[in-house]
């Protein structure tokens, strides 16, 4: 029999991504697409969805070095140069929200990274891929000690209660208590400012906190104490500090890692969070918290993921699930493949 030397290097290259996991023994399951790759470290994604042709929606990835880059991906995975932010100096986290009040008569959607080099907080209009920022804003800026001012994860709250827009910034070390500050987003004229509000967050002290995710529709944001739990509080700055949940540590190798919250109607859908050195992610249910079941993704120390709940294209029908991936790249997943 002839040897097909083409379909055979095909299959010996899925046997190889299938079993590189780093240490699941669930069954494993292939990407729909991988994206190019970043030049450093590829480390938080944040999807765009386009108003008017979902298929033309981003992915946008931070590459995490001082030479860095929020890159910009299409729904095939490729890059698109003019979407892509370069120069950034050490770009950790990325989220983005709809509908910020630029001036009077303009809307905008804007995309917030941290550049943690710079000690400061970015935001650019999408699709334009303005700055927003006058060059950035500074975070922690009473800390005394540097690592405590070194921002890393970062997460937008729109308050559905009045339409104000929050930062919401984690940093490379922290206190025991008010880990997190939270910062208002205002724009006068087109003169954007971020106003401190408050600080608030417990922390275990066992690792740091880096992935932060807001479910603004139920009012809470998430963030991942690393070596201890998952925590949830109030993202309203009006309804307090006080911790609501600190849940899910029992079911996570070591480092508990990215947050994606899956939102469907009637307040019904999922907490998904990266189990880093399993190889895993486990899913919560977003009303209860409660462990629902974990799932093989075949990525490799994920750090960041993000996901939406509606058909983009033919590829991603039921929603779109983005995982980091250790070798300088994205997995995208039709979210199909993660709940059934």
């Amino acid at each position: 029999m002839k040897l097909n030397i083409k379909n055979s290097i095909l299959f010996l290259g899925i046997v190889t991504l299938l079993s590189c996991n780093s240490g699941s023994k669930l069954p494993a399951i292939a990407p729909d697409v991988i994206t190019e790759k970043s030049i450093n470290d590829t480390d938080d994604p944040a999807i765009w969805i386009h108003p008017t042709d979902a298929s033309k929606s981003i992915v946008f990835g931070t590459d995490k070095e001082s030479n860095g880059a929020i890159y910009a991906y299409n729904l095939q995975g490729k890059i698109i140069e003019d979407k892509t932010i370069r120069n950034i100096k050490r770009p950790n986290n990325v989220d983005l929200e709809y509908g910020f009040q630029l001036n009077d008569s303009v809307k905008v959607d804007v995309l917030i990274f941290t550049e943690r080099e710079e000690q400061q907080i970015r935001m650019f209009s999408v699709p334009e891929m303005k700055p927003l920022d006058q060059g950035g804003f500074l975070v922690f800026e009473d800390e005394t000690i540097l690592e405590n001012k070194l921002p890393m994860g970062v997460a937008i709250y729109k308050s559905p209660i009045d339409g104000s827009f929050y930062a919401i910034v984690g940093r490379k070390t922290g206190p025991k208590e008010g880990y997190l500050y939270q910062y208002k987003l205002v724009s006068e004229n087109n003169n954007v400012t971020a106003t401190l509000v408050r600080k608030f967050g417990q922390f275990s002290g066992i690792k740091e906190i880096e992935a932060i995710a807001v479910d603004a529709e139920m009012g809470y944001v998430y963030y991942s104490d690393e070596g201890h739990c998952v925590r949830k509080y109030y993202a309203e700055p009006s309804k307090g500090n006080k911790e609501i949940a600190c849940f899910g540590g029992e079911f996570f190798q070591r480092d508990i890692e990215g947050i994606a919250i899956a939102k469907f109607e009637n307040e019904k859908g999922y907490i998904i969070v990266s189990d880093q050195q399993k190889g895993q992610f486990n899913l919560f249910d977003r009303q209860t918290n409660e462990f629902v079941k974990a799932v093989n993704l075949s990525t490799t120390e994920t750090d960041g993921c993000d996901v939406v709940t509606v058909s983009l294209n033919d590829t991603f029908k039921s929603g779109l699930f983005v995982a980091m991936n250790d070798v300088k790249d994205f997995y995208f997943y039709d979210l199909d493949k993660l709940l059934k």
